[in-house]
């Protein structure tokens, strides 16, 4: 019962979801936050902000647990709940240096995975992960992504899941921020 529905409706939902932590996030309306994992400070703090805000009126902020942009965002809404989807099993906690973040977000938020625990970060594993933090979410915010970026693969599955896709201008002459300009 507690599978969300906005997850549930797509065609390619994970029949299985390993949730440790709040799930009752899971019934709150959810934003994505995603965006470059060599995020640059102005980035990082726009982030912040941003989910912040979103998570102190009642916004459930959505990453995936990397470097940079999505670390900032789920500090950020840390203390309000926020949900990490990895793309990796539970047991491994990667990035390494956001083991840490990781722990924390079991006690005050929720870390969702759909692979089985012991499963090694590979490449291959997280573009599925980043349709699952479109399809949980209402729409997706996308800071700083060069033109070849995970970061728009989720952007790419918002369109298809009909969810709104916003991003956060960056400088022209920023590669990091080419994707998200266009």
């Amino acid at each position: 019962p507690e599978y969300p529905s906005a997850l549930a409706a797509l065609h390619d939902a994970p029949p299985v979801m390993a949730a440790h932590g709040h799930v009752h996030l899971l019934q709150k309306p959810m934003v994505a936050m995603v965006g470059a994992r060599n995020a640059s400070a102005a980035a990082r703090k726009l982030t912040a902000q941003i989910a912040g805000d979103l998570s102190a009126n009642g916004i459930v902020v959505v990453s995936g647990l990397a470097r940079g942009v999505d670390g900032a965002a789920h500090q950020a809404a840390l203390s309000h709940g926020t949900i990490a989807v990895l793309g990796n099993g539970a047991a491994h906690a990667y990035p390494r240096e956001n083991t840490e973040l990781q722990a924390r977000l079991i006690e005050q938020g929720l870390v969702l995975a759909e692979n089985p625990p012991d499963t090694a970060p590979q490449a291959s594993l997280f573009p599925r992960r980043n349709r699952i933090i479109s399809g949980l979410s209402l729409g997706v915010i996308v800071v700083e992504a060069a033109r070849r970026s995970g970061s728009l693969i989720t952007a790419r599955f918002a369109g298809e899941h009909r969810r709104e896709v916003m991003a956060v201008p960056g400088s022209p002459l920023d590669a990091r921020c080419l994707g998200s300009n266009n």
